[in-house]
């Protein structure tokens, strides 16, 4: 390592370049590097006493006491924090020829150190001091006299403390010189610079060959103490273990305390541990346990360290008994505390009124007023005065017991005694005020409360917390009066506070009596504002008072506001007043608005609930024309499910292949939602790849998609998969009878009537009656295969089970009975249709106008027309079609090709005919 080499013939009087550094060797020894000096910090000189620290003694309030000297003059060595940096600029050296000059020795008077300290504010006077202290030191200047110049140093400037430090390191003053090692650790531990520190620490251990005692470690420890430095404090304690250096009391008591200070319960019970180990007894290490277990509820342990106290046979100092009596009080035992309060006395500590105040809050928080009463009223017998927090402590122990009247009382002697209440005494009071309805004294409390410097918005949060409480915020306007009401109607937050409150509660009249008196004016505030109201209202369900908000707001000439009428259109549509809801979203497109993705979404909503799915439609395609609108997930899944309604199959595959390119985040939802949509839409192969890849991705198919992929998969005669989709349906427990029906009804088409006939014994076999559905698929199927004695084997166990016939089942036997002649079963079908009430629908007729057809019987099928419209339904294009083919079939063409021109006349085509 580098070693700074002193040259004593270098030093000179030279103005403005003070450098004491001048030839550079190398050194085996271990020593500071210059790169490590130049990292320090520039510290401010100390105008303070010139003494160090002595930590030798275990006394730890020694060492406060001397450290804050030093901290009370700082605001001198910030002024010449940047002395260096401008010595830096000029050449200028110093020579030490003597020692130094006794007004700078450390028996100077007081008097001298505060005027040479008052000298500190300029560069200058800080440069002569440094040039007085050193002026005289020489090579062969005596160990003594060089700690003395660095101490002096030390109270002068750090840096140059530092520099002199390696000045006597190169003139070998530092060999058995602990001293000066400990002034050295006292500056780098205020300039935080520990890797040097720890550096300097191994150097006294393994290069100067002489054993450290605890008064190093202390120094450093010390220092993280007055910072609250935790982690470096417990790294010096544990260096300190490692070298066997043996703690002393004054280590112990600092660590402590700093762990007290920052929390750190885990590194307290280690040093705690091995104090005891050591059977070191400091008193104040006792305390700080204590108060940690305290702090942090945990009250076994907090007793178990006050059982060491007496086991370590600690004679407990008033501290220690307080902290004990504090920490039975804390958990309401208060006969315990009761207790170490006598053994106080006992052991010669005079009462006191701390101690009687944290009986007093122990009492409180156990509700224990009438012993707590009974203590308050012993202070006088023990000429004791009541403090602050006696009444305080008095306060909150009747607040807490809902005892107004006494802690009313209380909370008047503790002002006429000329203490200030805190907040939590305040917010006692308004809490009982408010339970009590006392308006008056709610008022004066509130005055309090602005005396002490509270913000109004602080007071008005804290009254409505109160009242709220208190479920009585309807009685809040009879306290909001005079100036403090005036300066809520000034301010424009303590303004929404109470509105917004008031709007919570229901109380909707006051809001708008607040808001029409309010002296503000910000228009874009005021619409959040409104904004904020009526959203609470709908999210707390009271539609009613929203509309009513809206009702009353100023009305603006300029543009509506997007935000509020978007809210507004989606309120009435909860409430189903299409109308209003229509009547804004006009005024909002007249307005030409730049409407955003999320009122698109409310329009959407609102037109799909009233059932205006084509002017859902328009919309929608509104939206598209504006390109910098990206539909989100749920406006997606919208859009899929209103194309789906209104059979828009071209738009659904142009929408589904958009997503796929753009970054829609996929979920289950949406596969679930693009399946159940794009049925119809998609080929066959690209819905099976959708629903594979959700499989894939770990997603969980509903039971409409289940039985959505059932019907693809049959009606594309893809059996195979349709199976495969059947068990994974029934494994995963999402079964139904549709997904039965629609596994029969994909054999049935196929003509796979021994799985048909299996699947129909499954569904009775787990517990699924024989659906409706599920024998018109049977008839159907056995019917178009002509197996006449399978199709009334059917119709027979339809009929036995008592499931009634829909018109889907009288079309089915209709057709079936009219491709087979037989026009009697077709007739025995139309009386039961008019006998159970059901009469025949335009899917029924049309079907008996097929069967007439095949059975030769035309003039019968143009009778069925005619009976049609009597009946006042309307023939379609299937009516007309099955009508000219079974004239065609019969032969009679004219009157077929004058249905046909009649076809092309009422604009019905007839291209398939």
């Amino acid at each position: 390592m580098a070693s700074i080499d002193f040259s004593l013939t270098s030093l000179t009087h030279e103005p403005r370049n003070y450098t004491l550094f001048a030839n550079i060797h190398r050194s085996n020894s271990t020593q500071i590097s210059r790169t490590a000096l130049a990292k320090l910090k520039r510290i401010a000189v100390s105008k303070s006493s010139t003494e160090l620290i002595d930590l030798s003694e275990p006394t730890l309030e020694d060492s406060v006491q001397k450290d804050e000297t030093f901290r009370a003059n700082r605001d001198v060595r910030r002024r010449a924090k940047h002395l260096w940096s401008r010595f830096r600029g000029v050449n200028r050296e110093i020579k030490p020829e003597i020692v130094a000059k006794s007004h700078l020795s450390s028996n100077n008077s007081e008097q001298e150190q505060e005027q040479h300290s008052s000298d500190d504010c300029s560069d200058e006077k800080i440069g002569e001091r440094v040039r007085a202290v050193i002026s005289n030191v020489g090579s062969d200047s005596s160990i003594d006299l060089c700690n003395s110049v660095l101490r002096n140093l030390e109270q002068i400037s750090e840096d140059e403390t530092l520099r002199f430090f390696e000045w006597m390191r190169s003139n070998g003053k530092l060999k058995g010189n602990v001293s000066a090692y400990n002034l050295v650790f006292r500056v780098l531990g205020r300039k935080e610079d520990w890797a040097t520190a720890e550096m300097l620490i191994e150097e006294l251990i393994s290069g100067l060959g002489f054993r450290v005692d605890f008064r190093v470690f202390n120094t450093l420890i010390y220092a993280c103490y007055k910072k609250g430095i935790a982690k470096f404090g417990s790294k010096w304690f544990h260096m300190m273990l490692k070298s066997n250096v043996v703690p002393n009391v004054a280590t112990f008591g600092m660590l402590m305390s700093l762990y007290q200070k920052t929390g750190d319960v885990a590194a307290a019970e280690f040093a705690f541990r091995r104090m005891r180990r050591l059977r070191v007894r400091c008193q104040s290490a006792y305390s700080s346990m204590i108060t940690i277990y305290t702090r942090l509820g945990l009250y076994d342990k907090a007793e178990e360290v006050i059982g060491y106290v007496k086991e370590d046979e600690v004679v407990p100092n008033f501290e220690n008994w307080l902290v004990q009596l504090n920490a039975y009080a804390q958990q309401g035992k208060l006969v315990e505390a009761e207790g170490v309060l006598m053994l106080m006395k006992r052991s010669g500590f005079s009462p006191n009124i701390v101690a009687y105040n944290t009986v007093i809050t122990g009492y409180g928080k156990v509700c224990d007023m009438d012993a707590a009463e009974r203590t308050f009223q012993d202070l006088g017998n023990l000429k004791l005065e009541a403090d602050d927090t006696t009444f305080r402590s008095m306060v909150e122990g009747w607040g807490r017991a809902g005892n107004y009247e006494k802690a009313k009382w209380h909370y008047k002697k503790l002002k006429q005694s000329g203490f200030m209440p805190n907040s939590s005494n305040l917010y006692t009071m308004l809490n009982l005020q408010a339970k009590h309805g006392d308006v008056e004294g709610a008022g004066e409390t509130i005055e309090d409360m602005r005396r002490m410097g509270c913000q109004y918005s602080s007071i008005l949060s804290s009254l409505l917390q109160a009242y709220e409480r208190a479920e009585v915020l309807h009685n809040a306007p009879l306290v909001l009066k005079g100036s403090f009401y005036e300066h809520i109607l000034v301010d424009q937050t303590s303004c929404s506070v109470l509105v917004m409150a008031y709007v919570k509660h229901c109380l909707v009249d006051d809001a708008l009596r607040v808001l029409r008196k309010k002296r503000w004016k910000d228009d874009v505030f005021e619409d959040n504002l409104y904004h904020l109201l009526i959203c609470s209202c709908k999210e707390s369900g009271h539609h009613q008072e929203a509309i009513k908000i809206f009702t009353h707001m100023p009305k603006s000439d300029s543009s509506p506001n997007l935000h509020i009428t978007c809210t507004m259109i989606d309120i009435y549509t909860v409430i189903e007043d299409f109308s209003k809801a229509k009547e804004l979203y006009l005024k909002l497109k007249s307005s030409r608005a730049a409407l955003d993705m999320v009122a698109y979404t409310v329009i959407v909503r609102m037109f799909v609930k009233s059932g205006s799915l084509e002017d859902a439609c328009s919309v929608l395609d509104e939206m598209e024309k504006q390109k910098t609108i990206i539909p989100d997930v749920f406006l997606i899944r919208d859009m899929l499910r209103i194309y789906q309604k209104c059979g828009l199959h071209e738009k659904l595959a142009a929408l589904y292949y958009k997503i796929r390119k753009t970054e829609v985040p996929w979920d289950q939802e949406m596969y679930n939602c693009v399946i159940n949509c794009c049925a119809q839409a998609l080929p066959v192969d690209e819905l099976s790849q959708i629903f594979g890849e959700m499989l894939r991705r770990g997603f969980t198919p509903n039971t409409i998609t289940f039985n959505v992929m059932l019907d693809v998969y049959g009606k594309a005669k893809l059996f195979k998969k349709a199976r495969k989709v059947f068990w994974m349906a029934r494994k995963r427990g999402l079964a139904d009878v549709i997904t039965y029906n629609t596994i029969i009804a994909a054999y049935g088409q196929g003509k796979d009537f021994r799985n048909m006939r299996a699947i129909v014994k499954k569904m009775q076999f787990n517990g699924f009656s024989v659906s409706l559905e599920a024998y018109n698929c049977m008839l159907d199927a056995y019917g178009k295969s002509r197996q006449m004695e399978k199709f009334k084997d059917v119709l027979q166990r339809m009929k036995a089970s008592n499931c009634a016939s829909d018109h889907y089942t009288y079309c089915i036997l209709i057709n079936i009975y009219g491709e087979q002649g037989w026009i009697e079963e077709v007739a025995q079908v139309l009386g039961e249709l008019k006998q159970c009430g059901v009469g025949a629908n335009l899917c029924s007729y049309n079907t008996l106008i097929k069967a007439y057809g095949i059975a030769g019987m035309v003039e019968e099928a143009v009778a069925v027309v005619n009976e049609m419209r009597e009946h006042g339904i309307e023939p379609d294009k299937v009516t007309y079609i099955n009508l000219i083919r079974a004239l065609q079939r019969n032969d009679n063409f004219l009157e077929a090709v004058k249905w046909s021109l009649w076809m092309k006349q009422i604009g019905i085509s007839s291209s398939k005919c």
